[in-house]
């Protein structure tokens, strides 16, 4: 399930940053008196109540920018309103309302999300003075008065925010369809394999790189069962992104990848592997979402009867991180191999979801051990009590050991292996916790 966003905007100058340092915990963004100081947008994870969410720090909205830098500062801004769930606009007491105040609020209502009025530096102790109520001028419903320096009010703050955030989606994969972001480079032919899916123009084709800006929605149901395939822009290194709106579409593509179940890594088989297609890969597998890599326009490349599996064998020692992914060459142009993938989906959706029992799953470790006896060091011989599975989404299982330091990585490769071939987990990554007896 994709975590909530939330965009801290506001004027420049009246503690946007020093607040995002206060709520994740750490400094990240740069505070000084100077305004402007924040230009680019800054994102990092938080948690409150049990809701996990990205918060993101923007620099000061300028209503009527007229420098160049600063209207690109606004225009980040307004990008991280848009993809927002929840706004927290951030006001300062000791100015009061300002007219840039009133414009931004006018935006921020015209925007239809939900907007929590933060009005900051009420350093303070005990109740609002009477500058406070003035806030109310903006229209934006009841204000909270927040110290950034101090941290009083930012409970409050919180508990607001999470308020608004739309409700959690059920966990249930048999009632809800299996959602498939199609990440990769740009120009591998994502939309083409997304259109070809459709059976119809849902998507944008172009030679051009970068057509595609947004992250669009098609739900197909067909034999293999109900999909939500999510086209997505190409993602390109980060050295190589200038444009504003592309870094917005970039923005969303991860987002896609957080919110899906499968991700599908597509490659243009007429070029080949590259490290960018390995970085895309990465996304996937530390989010730990089933994969399937799409070798697209198979059609295109000169073949014999020996460049499948040589072609195979390349990309097997390539995504040598991910050896659980299944290849599939297909063509999005002609629909060579659409229902292999289709098939390699459902598969690695069910692998992802699957939960084995206690009994069995120790059943299985007892038999591992047996066959292949854990590492010793200076004597002292590892020792498996047990294993249960923690998690699904990806499949966690926590191991209870007497020695963490024991637990060699190449005995865990070897029991993620002996349970890979047991349960059939195909196509989704495996995580491990390792836990000593003594902790509880």
């Amino acid at each position: 399930m994709a975590k909530p966003v939330v965009a801290i905007v506001g004027r420049p100058n009246v503690g946007k940053s020093t607040l995002f340092n206060k709520l994740i915990g750490r400094r990240v963004s740069i505070v000084n008196d100077t305004p402007g100081v924040t230009r680019d947008r800054v994102y990092s994870d938080c948690e409150w109540d049990g809701r996990a969410f990205s918060i993101v720090d923007t620099g000061g909205i300028e209503p009527d920018p007229s420098d160049e830098m600063l209207a690109q500062v606004r225009l980040q801004a307004a990008l991280a309103i848009d993809a927002a769930d929840v706004i927290v606009f951030v006001t300062d007491i000791r100015t009061g309302v300002t007219a840039s105040d009133g414009e931004i609020a006018s935006m921020l209502r015209k925007s239809g999300k939900p907007v929590v009025l933060c009005v900051n530096k009420c350093d303070s102790v005990g109740g609002p003075p009477p500058e406070f109520y003035e806030f109310y001028r903006l229209g934006l419903g009841d204000p909270v008065g927040v110290s950034s320096v101090h941290g009083h009010g930012t409970g409050d703050l919180l508990d607001l925010v999470v308020g608004r955030f739309p409700p959690e989606e059920e966990e249930s994969s048999g009632s809800r369809p299996v959602r498939v972001a199609v990440i990769g480079k740009p120009n591998v032919g994502k939309s083409s394999l997304v259109n070809r899916i459709a059976g119809e123009e849902r998507c944008i084709v172009s030679d051009q790189a970068g057509t595609t800006r947004d992250a669009v929605d098609i739900t197909v149901e067909n034999e293999y069962g109900r999909f939500v395939f999510i086209d997505t822009a190409g993602l390109r290194r980060k050295s190589r992104v200038d444009d504003a709106v592309e870094r917005y579409s970039m923005l969303r593509a991860q987002m896609a990848v957080e919110r899906s179940d499968v991700c599908v890594v597509m490659l243009d088989g007429t070029v080949g592997f590259t490290e960018q297609d390995s970085k895309v890969a990465g996304m996937a597998h530390e989010a730990g979402k089933g994969c399937v890599i799409a070798v697209n326009k198979w059609d295109a490349v000169e073949k014999n009867d020996n460049t499948l599996s040589l072609y195979r064998r390349r990309l097997e020692q390539d995504f040598s991180f991910m050896p659980y992914a299944p290849i599939v060459f297909l063509s999005a142009r002609t629909g060579q191999r659409i229902d292999r993938l289709f098939e390699a989906i459902r598969d690695a959706a069910a692998s992802n979801a699957m939960r084995i029992a206690t009994g069995r799953l120790n059943d299985v470790l007892s038999q591992a051990v047996s066959r292949v006896q854990p590492p010793t060091d200076k004597g002292r011989r590892l020792k498996i009590y047990y294993m249960t599975q923690a998690s699904v989404k990806p499949p966690t299982f926590v191991c209870f050991v007497n020695s963490r330091k024991l637990f060699h990585f190449s005995y865990q490769r070897y029991l993620e292996n002996t349970i890979r071939g047991t349960f059939g987990l195909g196509g989704t990554p495996i995580h491990f916790v390792v836990r000593e007896r003594s902790e509880k």
